[in-house]
């Protein structure tokens, strides 16, 4: 049985008086010519001289039919050694006055260019009809991604929305590369006959990914946009991702009669929300090392609730289960997640020096269709980092850590901070 990838590779350079740069451009021309010279333009204008070590490129489906033109059309006109990125439903991106925009629902080009010295970079495809045994070796993941795991410290990765098995390929890519912290999204889906994922100089499908080692990381922020309602339950009985008892000190009973107890304590407002926008966290670990001056507190990763037993008063949850796990109902609304996110932002600002570039891979669900206004999530990352390059896609899934692991989320903002990796 053969795997196959194709791997690039970057050696770290020598020359220590380079600076690291980032460029960014724009561009919701609705013509794909159109938009490509825009985005020339845009970065000569903005000092472009050396070509880039890696181009990320996010573009919307809007030029799906056209989707296999745009790397050839962008490497004719920019420089870059290492091109990566996919289609979004959107995209996220910095216009030549340095505004940070989301595009939603139209035409839109986004490209970061990065110039990172003493960094190594390693981007791989892979070929995801067979994966490797997640009993085999790690090593045997290593190889079939061809990546060498030695001094990987961040990854960016990009998943075909056709792609199936897509945990089991996440959680295959932590066993191989257990110290690279992942981020990225499942690219948009579209109706034309290729895939979704930008790699090299053409379109594929499958997976796509850049490990990282070297001078720069990325550091991830996932903000799950849920605030938690009722105390933190015990389980006492489940099967595979039915939940059927729940406890919290002298409490006990059946998920429908735990949340029924936690309705009687919202306000108004909560319970209507609870109709359409409730969730479960699902503790992967039962404490999380906390941050300086907070206290331990579980990690919870935020599960959809998929459907109810009125009969039993049980739960099934997107998510496997086990009894002794911790889980805690969660809402969902615009001011939890605006909340959540501007406190994960804050206390990413207070452990490292201004990054030179943020990457954003948000849920289709957010957005102007969640904040009721656009740019809800990159005007609140810039209250926090005035003027910081920002780029990405609205994605059909996005991929960060929680407690120590990666995962695939739902209405997500996935954000990356590019950030000097320093001992």
């Amino acid at each position: 049985m053969a795997w196959h990838s194709r791997l690039l590779s970057l050696l770290p350079s020598r020359r220590t008086s380079r600076q690291a740069r980032c460029f960014t451009a724009l561009s919701h021309a609705p013509s794909l010519e159109e938009a490509v010279a825009e985005l020339a333009q845009q970065l000569k204008q903005a000092g472009l001289r050396q070509a880039a070590d890696l181009a990320l490129v996010f573009c919307s489906s809007a030029y799906a039919s056209d989707l296999q033109r745009v790397l050839p059309l962008l490497r004719g006109a920019i420089n870059s050694h290492h091109w990566i990125g996919c289609c979004g439903g959107g995209v996220v991106g910095t216009d030549p006055q340095g505004q940070a925009l989301e595009l939603e629902h139209q035409p839109g080009i986004s490209l970061t260019l990065l110039q990172l010295p003493e960094t190594e970079l390693e981007l791989f495809q892979l070929e995801t009809a067979q994966l490797p045994d997640l009993d085999g070796s790690s090593q045997q993941w290593a190889d079939w991604a061809g990546a060498h795991p030695e001094g990987g410290h961040s990854m960016l990765l990009f998943i075909d929305p056709t792609c199936t098995a897509i945990n089991d390929l996440i959680s295959g890519l932590d066993y191989a590369y257990p110290f690279a912290q992942k981020i990225g999204g499942i690219a948009g889906q579209h109706s034309a006959n290729h895939g979704s994922l930008l790699f090299g100089d053409g379109v594929v499908d499958g997976a796509i990914g850049c490990l990282i080692k070297g001078a720069w990381r990325i550091d991830p922020v996932v903000a799950q946009g849920c605030k938690p309602i009722g105390p933190v339950y015990e389980i006492d009985q489940a099967e595979r991702n039915v939940l059927l008892r729940l406890s919290a000190k002298e409490q006990q009973g059946t998920p429908v009669a735990c949340l029924q107890r936690v309705l009687e304590t919202l306000s108004p407002a909560e319970r209507e929300l609870v109709r359409h926008s409730l969730f479960l966290g699902v503790a992967k670990s039962n404490f999380q090392l906390p941050a300086s001056g907070d206290s331990a507190e579980p990690a919870f990763l935020v599960r959809n609730l998929i459907g109810v037993d009125p009969r039993t008063g049980s739960v099934a949850v997107a998510e496997r289960l086990r009894v002794g796990q911790q889980v805690q109902f969660q809402l969902r609304d615009a001011e939890a997640s605006r909340q959540e996110q501007q406190q994960l932002l804050r206390r990413q600002s207070t452990r490292h020096s201004e990054p030179l570039a943020a990457l954003l891979f948000a849920c289709l669900g957010r957005g102007e269709g969640l904040y009721g206004t656009v740019n809800g999530d990159v005007d609140g990352c810039r209250e926090i980092f005035p003027g910081l390059p920002i780029g990405g896609a609205f994605c059909n899934g996005e991929i960060g850590p929680v407690a120590g692991a990666t995962h695939l989320h739902g209405y997500t903002a996935s954000w990356g901070f590019l950030v000097p990796n320093n001992p």
